[in-house]
């Protein structure tokens, strides 16, 4: 006999890489001058860091957190700069940045001292960056001149890009300390710049400089809580899908879900849908989320469960065991979600787990 073929769980993250395309298209459009270095840490905002580099091969350069993904995207044959946004973490890595071509930030005196000390076969290309007020990595602005002439005569170190990273660019507050801060100490040297993140990209082209470092907007998100990714002529990359899988009849006064933190005001049609916690959907968001059902909206309802969420189809013409369910992407902005719930975009993402089957659109 045969292998017997099981049906598979209903929930799916389809990935469009048309849409995905057409956003690196926005950046080159608002940035035509710069070089774009496309970020795709965490897997590419849980895209697939692979996949996202083989749509994009028509970028510059790739950041990344660590030097694994680093050398599995030279593995895999993108010939490209690839900067490691944290640097190394220790002396034992640099062996691999010459092997591999890496560029890495500089951002404290340790790794300074570590090129110092190294006999590298090749000499590495760095990016210096700058704490100019976002108080996370970088060197101080008063430090930040004994850094770059350190860097300059390096014996392991061949080009120098200067680099700072915006903490408000999607706020009112805005970057003008930051960039003023930058300008100050970068104001007649001879390196490239590296400042503009996805919200500086869209609004403050003053900041483009050399290099721009489009991350969120990639994936069809928009940075900012005043403007919708549609606004910003951006598509969404990926579209968490599922069905209903079961249906309850609530009268008046029942409970649905752990907790029992939804009770039927009246007797109400309820979907059970498979997708919960642990796939990545946030736990916390609560009665009122919006989720589409047969493209009607409709709310999700009580608490999110491990496996399974609940979703109100009172009213639903057509709606029941079998309907398909859009979690968020296509006509459902997951930033909308992610507001719901009070988060961000970036972290439901970044959080689709990986028994989530994922298909290219």
């Amino acid at each position: 006999m045969g292998a017997v073929t099981r049906p598979m769980r209903p929930l799916l993250a389809q990935i469009d890489l048309s849409a995905l395309k057409h956003n690196f298209g926005v950046v080159r459009g608002h940035a035509p001058h710069s070089r774009s270095m496309v970020v795709i840490k965490a897997n590419g905002y849980g895209h697939g860091m692979l996949r996202v580099a083989h749509a994009l091969e028509a970028a510059d350069g790739y950041a990344v957190l660590n030097v694994d993904e680093a050398v599995a995207l030279r593995e895999a044959g993108f010939k490209q700069t690839i900067l490691l946004l944290e640097g190394f973490f220790s002396a034992d890595e640099l062996p691999t940045l010459a092997e591999y071509r890496l560029t890495s930030v500089i951002h404290c005196q340790e790794q300074i001292e570590m090129l110092e000390m190294a006999g590298l076969p090749v000499k590495l290309d760095v990016f210096l960056k700058l704490n100019s007020g976002m108080n996370r990595l970088g060197f101080r602005p008063e430090d930040f001149g004994a850094a770059l002439r350190r860097l300059e005569t390096a014996r392991a170190v061949v080009r120098i890009t200067l680099m700072t990273h915006f903490a408000c660019a999607d706020e009112v507050q805005g970057i003008a300390a930051q960039l003023a801060c930058f300008d100050r100490l970068a104001t007649g040297l001879d390196a490239p710049r590296s400042l503009a993140n996805s919200a500086a990209i869209l609004r403050y082209p003053e900041t483009h400089g050399d290099w721009v470092r489009p991350g969120i907007m990639l994936y069809g998100s928009s940075p900012f809580a005043d403007a919708s990714a549609a606004s910003l002529d951006l598509k969404p990359v990926m579209t968490l899908t599922s069905t209903i899988i079961g249906v309850q009849e609530l009268q008046a006064g029942e409970a649905v879900g752990y907790g029992a933190t939804f009770r039927a005001e009246q007797p109400s049609r309820v979907g059970i849908v498979a997708c919960g916690y642990a796939d990545g959907y946030p736990r916390h968001a609560p009665t009122g989320t919006p989720a589409l059902v047969n493209g009607q909206r409709s709310r999700i309802l009580g608490r999110v469960s491990m496996d399974m969420l609940c979703i109100d189809l009172t009213g639903l013409s057509g709606a029941g065991i079998g309907s398909p369910v859009t979690l968020w992407g296509k006509g459902l902005p997951v930033e909308e979600i992610a507001a719901a719930a009070g988060t961000i975009s970036y972290e439901l993402l970044c959080a689709l787990a990986a028994r989530v089957p994922v298909v290219e659109i």
